[in-house]
This record gives C-alpha cells, structure tokens and sequence, in this order.
C-alpha cells in the first residue's frame, strides 16, 4: 500500500471513529478489510485461469519461436534475469531470448548510446545485440509469453507496473518507488499507450494512476488494449 493511500485510509478511519459507535466502527473496519483480502484473490484467480489458458493456447508458438532462435544463433532459447518485484522484492524474470548469446556483457560498451532521455533505463532502437528473429519476437511481445510461467508462480500479475532491474531501482526517486507498492505485470497501461515512445516519467506517472484505481474491470479493459497495441507493433524495440 502506498503512502497516499495509507494516509487517505488513516482520514477514513479517523472519520468513523467520529461518526460511529465502537461496534459499529469494528465492523465497518472488518468489512473494509475483508473486501481488500477478497480483491487480491479474485485477482489472483482472474490471472491464474486466464495465464493457464493461455499458456495451452500459445504452446504452437512457444515451439516455434525457440526453434527460430536456436537456429539463428545457437544457445539458451530463454533468458532470465533478476528484477524487482512488489516492495522490493527479488525474483527471477523469463523471456525469449531476442538477443545473442552474450549481450549483457556487450550492455557496457554501447552505455554512451542510451536513447533514453531519463538514463534510468537503456534503450536502443537499432541496438547491435538483438537478432533477426529478436526483432520480430520483440515487436509482437512474443518475447514475453514465458513470464506467464512468472505468473502461475506469484511473481507478476497479468496487468501490472512492468518489472525493472535492481540498477534501474537503485536510481529511483522516492515517488517513483511507489511502482514498487503493486504486483509487477506483464502488460500495462503505457505499453497500451506508445510503449517505448513514453519517456520514463510519463511511463512512471501512468503506472501510479493505475496503482490508484486498480480494480478487475480495469485489468480486462487493459488486456483487451493490448492486443490490438500487440498487433500494431507501435514503440515496440
């Protein structure tokens, strides 16, 4: 929970206290609490049903996909790394390889041409590292589909602020740590909304909107977006 939101909780309570009597406080505060635990779980359900539906539906170009990178450069079809989870939490992160065996040693000499304008994260529209069949993968975010596996874990959400690096975290101010008070996802609303063409503030800024008024409704109405955001390809790199 972030700081906003606890602080408009204490203004609640600090309300009922003063207009209700003790029993009828306690029982206010008990609804209220069970409606945040029954939310998370019919979130988790929502995301559980639908990550193993789709993880049987996608398994034709789960098989493809590996088989296209192999070939073009021979190696490991998926990459992990470490990235920052919900209140800091570590957890290791899965996607199809799109680059050659070796890019994150590669990462250092090309720092000097980080297109992003914040420096927070790095970003390169013709990055050197990523292959043919990376460049596909990465603009249909089929590089993505195996943090489905992420999810039936409990480490991400299927709607959520995108997961970063623990160097990107280490530089966050304090209002852009509050991305950290939700479950990362696999789509948000800025991938929605121009993916890598938002500069990083304005990806913060919509992150922090939707960690205020989170709900199920939303999360469908964001995975609807995605798909036609997915086709189009637009700020994909």
């Amino acid at each position: 929970m972030n700081a906003q939101h606890t602080e408009q909780r204490y203004k609640m309570l600090d309300a009922l206290s003063r207009s209700l009597s003790p029993r009828q406080y306690r029982a206010k505060i008990l609804v209220w609490q069970q409606t945040i635990i029954w939310t998370k779980r019919v979130k988790r359900l929502f995301d559980y049903l639908v990550t193993a539906t789709a993880l049987v539906l996608s398994l034709p170009i789960f098989t493809v996909t590996a088989l296209l990178i192999y070939l073009e450069n021979p190696g490991p079809v998926f990459y992990s790394q470490i990235r920052v989870g919900k209140d800091g939490r570590h957890f290791r992160f899965f996607k199809f390889r799109s680059m050659v065996v070796g890019a994150d040693t590669m990462k250092v000499e090309l720092g000097a041409k980080n297109e992003s304008k914040d420096g927070v994260i790095f970003k390169m529209k013709d990055d050197p590292r990523v292959t043919k069949t990376g460049k596909v993968i990465r603009k249909f975010s089929i590089d993505e589909l195996p943090q489905l596996f992420n999810v039936l874990r409990g480490d991400m959400s299927l709607v959520g602020p995108r997961p970063a690096l623990p160097g990107e975290v280490a530089l966050y101010t304090l209002e852009q740590r509050k991305r950290l008070h939700a479950l990362p996802g696999i789509t948000c609303i800025w991938q929605v909304s121009g993916r890598s063409d938002i500069p990083f503030t304005g990806q913060v800024h919509l992150d922090l909107e939707y960690i205020k008024s989170t709900s199920l409704r939303k999360d469908i109405h964001i995975l609807l977006r995605t798909i036609p955001a997915v086709l189009a390809g637009k700020g994909a790199y």
